[in-house]
């Protein structure tokens, strides 16, 4: 087995590999090369480079990752939290987030009823239950005593 020097070829060939199997966020993709023993300054280059190509982009990984963590259930709180840990601007954060397909309020109801049923919960420790359950997901507490509520 070989030892490949880690030129600014191999760079780019491992990046655009890590990018052919998903989405990266820049501070995402500029990481896992640093953790692979790339030179920092290397890695800075090649991930100016792909943007200006337009082959990163924070927005389009944003999108992404909105729709795919909404369709998993989380809540907004949850999604805002990871993508600001995958360095993601809070303004492209709150513009896909109030872009998404599907309303919150639907998707709390879709979440809360798949994971306990059609009933409301009748009795407070039930009650605390549930919300403790769509806190854990990211809903907000409005969210939460909106879809408890139940007279929509």
């Amino acid at each position: 087995m070989t030892v490949r020097e880690p030129g600014p070829d191999n760079i780019r060939e491992t990046a655009l590999r890590l990018l052919a199997r998903r989405e990266h966020s820049c501070r995402e993709l500029a990481g896992k090369l640093a953790g692979r023993g790339y030179d920092p300054a290397l890695v800075d280059a090649l991930i100016a480079d792909l943007v200006s190509e337009k082959l990163l982009s924070d927005a389009r990984f944003t999108e992404s990752y909105v729709h795919s963590r909404q369709m998993r259930g989380c809540g907004p709180v949850r999604i805002r939290a990871e993508l600001r840990k995958r360095g993601i601007d809070d303004g492209l954060i709150s513009e896909n987030l109030k872009a998404q397909e599907t309303p919150w309020e639907v998707l709390i109801d879709q979440v809360r009823t798949r994971r306990f049923g059609a009933p409301l919960p009748l009795d407070v420790r039930e009650r605390a239950r549930q919300t403790r359950f769509l806190l854990q997901r990211g809903f907000t507490t409005e969210q939460i005593r909106e879809v408890l509520k139940g007279d929509r």
